[in-house]
């Protein structure tokens, strides 16, 4: 078989992965340059755990971005999280066309995989309206938090201070030029909104953002059916929002009280609620909150963000269908229904798969880190215990979250490779991880004749 039949038989997935991890590399070779940091050096597991961090658009650091990198270093980690975001492919194949050289049918398929729920004819028209979606709220936010800055900051270091964090926010990355995130501005009505509407844009998914957009295009001349997935979506990310806004402030509201008027626990609430579940951002010490509170944080990051989005997780469709199937088997229905609509049955596997191996792979990687640096993080803690701080570090790099107790930089050498390796899949994907694994072929393995077991 020639090369190129073999590079034609490559899984999708297999390219994606491919391509992450060759940024990655690039990437880390540039911070590692003497250029990229203040005192002209970083290691290399800080270098790769900081280039994977971006391209992961997590957010988790070792080191303080705004300080220890140089103004060359941070623009390196933009540009890695403005291509991990967007997904590597997206980007080349938005270059070959630009240039006018023809696209393959694998980075068509890479494309399929990446953006689309079923298959469609349109799919270079869905890559336009995830490069103008990007573009046009990159931009919003950026002059959004130019108003909030030059009234704070010298003309230049606002608005490079607003392009750094816009597009951060959009690709739903965490990193932030201060130490302690968004904390000094928790009563900032401008800031807060537009990085929540930034956060949830970019963690919504492209296709629900490109239906969104043909729904509001036609709707006035034609009838425009709206899709079970834009529905879900929507209608769970709203519930999660919701929902989530509400427990923090109950579960926080003796300390928010007494350093909060009610307006801006509104607004604390509110931003912990969204940015929680992908992007990273805080406007309160995450070390300073209960046990309570961090738990339920801790199942809103391993959610995450919505398919074909800048996030991680589990996604929101996959909690919606699991709902939807738990309710079909108490019904004793033969099927999991959504708005009227059967999903296929491979989907519902598929679905409870993914949640079981992403439970089995934190599980693992919490083990580890417990095994190898418990006296580390034992070291750093002043309040929540060992064991949850841990569990929170492990599912903020699954879900591509990157909130932190403050365990990261006290990792050991083998606890930054376990997160790093958390981060790589939380963002290329567990299912991902499954085909390159297992491979997509047909199903194989024996089928026996059936017997029962008792269960529950």
């Amino acid at each position: 078989m020639t090369i190129r039949g073999r590079i034609l038989k490559i899984h999708p997935a297999s390219f994606v992965m491919a391509s992450f991890l060759t940024v990655i590399t690039v990437g880390t070779m540039l911070l590692k340059l003497p250029v990229s940091t203040n005192a002209g050096f970083i290691s290399w597991p800080d270098a790769l755990f900081t280039a994977t961090s971006a391209v992961c658009v997590t957010g988790l650091i070792v080191v303080d971005t705004g300080s220890y990198f140089s103004t060359f270093g941070q623009l390196v980690i933009l540009g890695l999280i403005q291509i991990g975001g967007l997904g590597v492919m997206t980007i080349s194949v938005a270059l070959f066309r630009w240039i006018g050289r023809a696209i393959s049918y694998k980075q068509r398929s890479i494309m399929q995989n990446l953006f689309t729920h079923t298959p469609r004819a349109d799919i270079f028209a869905l890559l336009k309206s995830v490069l103008f979606f990007t573009v046009v709220a990159e931009a919003a936010g950026f002059v959004l938090f130019a108003v909030h800055w030059i009234q704070l900051k010298p003309l230049g270091e606002a608005l490079y201070t607003s392009l750094f964090h816009s597009i951060s926010a959009f690709c739903n990355a965490g990193f932030s030029l201060y130490a302690n995130s968004m904390m000094d501005y928790s009563g900032s009505i401008v800031l807060n909104l537009t990085m929540v509407s930034l956060i949830v844009t970019g963690g919504i998914g492209f296709p629900v953002l490109h239906e969104f957009y043909v729904w509001m295009k036609r709707r006035q001349t034609e009838r425009v059916r709206l899709s079970v997935h834009f529905k879900t979506v929507l209608i769970t990310t709203a519930v999660l929002i919701v929902g989530g806004a509400v427990m923090f402030a109950f579960l926080e509201w003796e300390s928010l009280s007494a350093a909060h008027s009610p307006g801006d626990i509104v607004l604390v609430s509110l931003f912990q609620s969204v940015t929680c579940r992908t992007a990273g951002f805080n406007t309160v010490d995450i070390g300073s909150l209960n046990e309570a509170t961090l738990a339920m944080m801790i199942v809103l990051m391993f959610i995450g963000a919505s398919p074909g989005s800048c996030g991680g997780g589990i996604k929101t469709t996959a909690l919606a269908l699991l709902v939807a199937f738990t309710y079909s088997r108490i019904k004793r229905f033969s099927k999991a229904n959504i708005f009227h609509k059967s999903i296929p049955s491979d989907t519902v596997t598929r679905t409870v798969s993914l949640v079981l191996v992403s439970l089995g792979a934190i599980s693992v990687v919490f083990f580890m880190i417990l095994a190898g640096d418990l006296e580390a993080v034992r070291a750093t803690m002043t309040g929540n215990g060992v064991f949850l701080a841990c569990l929170f570090e492990t599912v903020s790099a699954f879900g591509t979250v990157g909130l932190s107790t403050g365990v990261t930089p006290a990792l050991s050498l083998w606890g930054k490779y376990w997160i790093i390796g958390m981060m790589f899949l939380g963002r290329v994907g567990v299912l991902a991880f499954a085909y390159i694994v297992v491979g997509a072929g047909a199903p194989r393995g024996i089928e026996y004749s059936e017997e029962n077991i008792m269960i529950g």
